[in-house]
């Protein structure tokens, strides 16, 4: 659904029921019965207006994950909540500076997220804008692809998860799908250029991509536009991220794969815990290379080359405040488990961190760790403002570029920059691992004016 006249209006029904996933019927969450759900596309300085329908037996809303909006009223507000049965219109207009990209929307009901996001509800949400104007990104193919792994059983309902050790670790499902289908195949221009948009809409998977035989120029990421493609042999998008690379037709013609390679983003060891809870080992996250899609050869009118340049990013002035956040987890025998920062849970009612419209803030994200022989990587996503990344364990970035999710890895650390740009209210930051948001990694932020 494109914007038309410089609006995009359109309705969108949350709602439970069979789905076609993978060539077979699926009991799943849908937007507007498909899964992913429509692919929505605007420009900067649109207006966008969703007329949402809950027709889900529970409370949902909607976050439009890395825009640039207002988070409150009726726009990117994630304290709202919508019950079963009733409608709510989202309406606010983008930025006419709002950088181009691939953006999403999902729900954000605390305590639900996981859940939702698991049965099936996902979008992707495009801005078009100064990148898609260079005339190697307008004249290459393009193609959309959104990575998600579901959990189905024989008759095609969701599997939910183990309560202790499947939560802990973050819910990952057996049958990993690109746009809802097996090993789909997409077609590369011979000597011409692909462009592939990806998004890790998944819980808690991750994906390590790597394209047979062929390098990948990353040329946008989940913030933005770079300013030149970077070459890739291989690309890592934790849960929530993600990437747009160009491919090359440069290679003989035929078939080849883009794989999922092994990544282990957590250990959790086997032992008794305090008060006889006991916790086995777990498999790792894509503990063996999978196929997830194959690109074939086509004829093409003419060649394409790589743009030289894309979209200046000005790195970001010395921050004017410093803070550290501090990623726990821990658990207590027949009282459930808990996911905190700087060691406290989720609060609605409290605000954690509360800064000043216009200034900029420098963050040191900590992964403490937890529990012995358990640790977890969490990806950090801030809603409203995208950031800078400084350091990822104490190593400066390869190039600048505007994020809004940065991973910290098992026992790592990240020092983000962030401006507080234009619009006051009240939101969250957490871990986009989505059942550890649930337990609790997620805190209150307020920007005032």
């Amino acid at each position: 659904m494109t914007s038309q006249g410089g609006v995009l209006d359109l309705p969108l029904t949350a709602q439970a029921g069979p789905v076609s996933l993978a060539g077979r019927s699926a009991a799943l969450y849908s937007y507007n019965g498909l899964v992913p759900g429509p692919r929505l596309e605007i420009r900067p300085g649109e207006q966008v207006r969703i007329r949402f329908a809950n027709r889900l037996p529970e409370v949902t809303n909607l976050h439009f994950h890395g825009l640039h909006v207002s988070p409150s009223g009726n726009a990117d507000n994630v304290f709202l909540e919508i019950p079963p049965g009733e409608n709510q219109t989202y309406e606010f207009s983008l930025p006419r500076d709002h950088r181009s990209g691939t953006y999403w929307y999902h729900p954000h009901v605390h305590h639900l997220v996981a859940r939702q996001l698991w049965a099936g509800l996902a979008g992707l949400l495009i801005v078009r804008g100064e990148l898609d104007d260079i005339p190697e990104i307008r004249d290459a193919d393009e193609e959309f692809l959104v990575l998600k792994d579901f959990g189905l059983d024989a008759n095609g309902d969701l599997l939910m998860p183990d309560p202790t050790p499947q939560i802990m670790q973050g819910r990952e499902g057996g049958l990993v799908l690109v746009n809802g289908e097996v090993n789909p195949t997409f077609r590369i221009p011979k000597d011409g250029l692909l462009r592939l948009r990806f998004l890790n809409a998944s819980v808690a998977r991750y994906y390590l991509l790597q394209l047979e035989d062929h390098p990948m120029y990353l040329i946008v990421t989940d913030g933005g536009p770079i300013a030149e493609p970077f070459e890739l042999r291989e690309l890592l998008l934790a849960p929530g991220e993600r990437a747009e690379v160009l491919v090359r037709g440069e290679r003989s013609p035929g078939q080849y794969r883009l794989m999922n390679l092994p990544y282990r983003r957590f250990n959790m060891g086997m032992g008794m815990m305090g008060g006889g809870c006991m916790m086995g080992g777990m498999p790792v996250s894509s503990d063996q290379p999978a196929v997830l899609a194959t690109l074939q050869y086509k004829e093409s009118r003419r060649s394409l080359p790589l743009p030289a340049r894309l979209v200046p990013v000005t790195p970001l002035s010395e921050a004017t405040g410093e803070r550290q956040l501090v990623l726990g987890h821990g658990m207590m025998c027949m009282e459930g488990m808990e996911f905190t920062i700087n060691g406290m849970t989720f609060d609605p009612e409290r605000t954690d961190i509360v800064v000043k419209v216009g200034t900029v803030e420098e963050w040191e994200i900590v992964n403490g760790g937890g529990m012995m022989m358990m640790d977890f990587d969490h990806p950090f996503h801030l809603h409203t403002n995208a950031f800078q990344v400084v350091s990822e364990n104490d190593q400066s970035p390869r190039f600048p570029a505007w994020r809004d999710i940065v991973n910290v890895p098992m026992g790592g650390s990240a020092r983000i920059r962030i401006p507080f740009q234009d619009f006051p209210g009240r939101t969250v930051y957490h871990c986009h691992i989505l059942d550890h948001e649930d337990l609790g990694m997620m805190a209150v932020i307020e920007m005032r004016a």
